[in-house]
């Protein structure tokens, strides 16, 4: 009974929608921790390669996070009116998009970053940008961490009438 009707295609198409989902969360706020962490003064060569990479990794992880979620909501979650009709869900989009549209600054940074790295030279990095770094990353970080927060909240049915 295990493998029967348990494992129909649909269940298991949105587990993996779901996973990947997850899996994606996890990534992006993984890579804008170490972003966090790592950034700095003056990184060497290999610092700023790293810096330029975890950015990517994040680019394309939030990508898949927001692609999953749009197929959570049309196709393999809990319909789209338990999304679209709870506020707590349009409070979670406006910060994923807050927290999307803020990341432009750091990305835009570490692409500008590729030009100098490209010419083996490195990229100037000083104690002002990394302070402005510093504040859009934590920012994000928050605004992360109150995605789960209205997720919990929704799933729970909290903000439906």
């Amino acid at each position: 009974m295990l493998l029967g009707s348990t494992f129909a295609p649909q269940i298991v198409k949105s587990a993996g929608v779901a996973s990947i989902h997850y899996i994606s969360f996890m990534v992006c706020f993984a890579a804008l921790a170490l972003e966090r962490k790592l950034i700095k003064v003056s990184p060497n060569r290999e610092e700023a390669i790293t810096m330029v990479v975890i950015d990517i990794i994040y680019g394309v992880a939030g990508i898949a996070l927001l692609v999953s979620g749009i197929l959570r909501v049309l196709y393999y979650g809990q319909g789209s009116e338990f999304y679209t009709d709870n506020p707590l869900f349009w409070w979670k989009v406006g910060v994923f998009i807050f927290v999307g549209s803020l990341s432009l600054y750091p990305t835009i940074t570490y692409i500008l970053w590729s030009v100098p790295i490209t010419k083996g030279e490195l990229p100037e990095v000083g104690s002002t940008l990394v302070a402005r770094l510093k504040l859009a990353l934590n920012i994000e970080l928050v605004g992360f961490a109150l995605i789960p927060i209205f997720a919990s909240l929704m799933s729970r049915g909290v903000g439906l009438s």
